[in-house]
């Protein structure tokens, strides 16, 4: 059967729901995956054109946009599951020769995407990209997710909401592991301003837009349907808390580092691996046990209620210029890390 899945993302809802049903093929078929990305090419714009004259640094940045972003999220949801999975960004404004070239250089069996088309296959084939790949491929393509289909109701939605913040904290999480394993390999310091920013993200994206999706919300609502759960949240709002704790040992360690001390480095890697074990665990417990309780127990009602104050920024505490803020600083992180990576 099929060894190497190539699969195109956008960052759209299509594509993360598409990127969980390519993880969980990949996984029943125990094959690994690349996830690959077609930017469009900025440069090629009067106004990436002007940008780059004028300030390269600036146009640097916005070249790169949430490319990063979102190929680093799709990881971290196959790292959960256990599939072995890697990125690829290339610059095209033709993503479907981009997308055929990548499954050919890349040895890819298969190619599993979505399509932005209407329902039905002759509503698939009027997708331009997908009706382009089907078109030219040699290769094996499985069309596994249309727009019309992607169900949109207020439970999809709210739970959609709640995995993609997993993803993203899950992905500079993983960020920062890479980045002190790799400065503890070649007895380095690393990157303090990178790391600095990443812990900033870290602590202050979950108290300020995701933990209160779940703690006055999310198992609110499920303490009130049922009690089946009442030991797991428990748990779970325990570990909130926990997590503080965690983080000022990483930032005790980090201090180290900083003061050049002898073994520091060694010392920060072993805290921060203490931290990102106890975050998988969290998440892990948080979509096998809690999310499928709250599909079960959860009435249309709790579910709208979620969706609004997610989407709309109805609870003050999910202002929209926050929410802004954040996915603007995950991005710049996600573009740093990749610079750091690369050296």
């Amino acid at each position: 059967m099929y060894q190497h899945l190539l699969v195109p993302i956008d960052g759209s809802a299509l594509s993360d729901a598409m990127v969980e049903q390519a993880i969980t093929f990949a996984r029943s078929l125990n094959a690994r995956v690349t996830f690959f990305h077609a930017r469009p090419d900025f440069g090629a714009s009067s106004d990436g054109a002007l940008l780059e004259a004028m300030a390269p640094d600036a146009f640097s940045v916005a070249a790169r946009g949430n490319s990063n972003g979102i190929t680093s999220r799709a990881e971290a949801a196959s790292f959960a599951a256990g599939v072995s999975a890697s990125s690829l960004i290339k610059t095209s404004d033709h993503p479907e020769r981009t997308i055929l070239a990548a499954a050919k250089e890349l040895g890819c069996d298969l190619i599993f995407m979505a399509s932005h088309g209407h329902r039905g296959l002759k509503g698939v084939l009027h997708g331009s990209v997908t009706r382009k790949v089907l078109q030219d491929t040699t290769l094996p393509v499985l069309v596994a997710q249309v727009e019309s289909n992607l169900r949109a109701d207020d439970e999809t939605r709210a739970i959609a909401v709640i995995k993609r913040e997993h993803r993203s904290l899950a992905a500079v999480i993983r960020g920062l592991q890479h980045l002190i394993a790799e400065a503890h390999r070649v007895e380095a310091h690393p990157d303090f301003a990178l790391l600095d920013a990443m812990l900033l993200y870290i602590e202050r994206f979950p108290e300020t837009l995701h933990h209160p999706k779940e703690d006055r919300y999310l198992f609110a609502a499920l303490r009130e349907r049922t009690e089946v759960c009442d030991a797991v949240l428990e748990e779970l709002e325990h570990q909130h808390k926990l997590g503080a704790s965690y983080l000022s040992d990483i930032h005790a360690a980090l201090n180290l580092c900083k003061s050049g001390i002898n073994g520091s480095i060694a010392r920060l890697s072993v805290e921060v691996e203490k931290f990102a074990q106890m975050q998988w665990q969290h998440m892990k417990s948080e979509e096998e046990q809690v999310l499928p309780a709250a599909r079960q127990y959860l009435l249309p009602s709790d579910w709208a209620a979620m969706a609004q104050a997610f989407e709309a920024n109805k609870d003050p505490r999910f202002d929209a210029d926050t929410d802004a803020a954040f996915k603007q600083l995950f991005s710049r992180l996600m573009n740093l890390a990749e610079s750091a990576a690369q050296g």
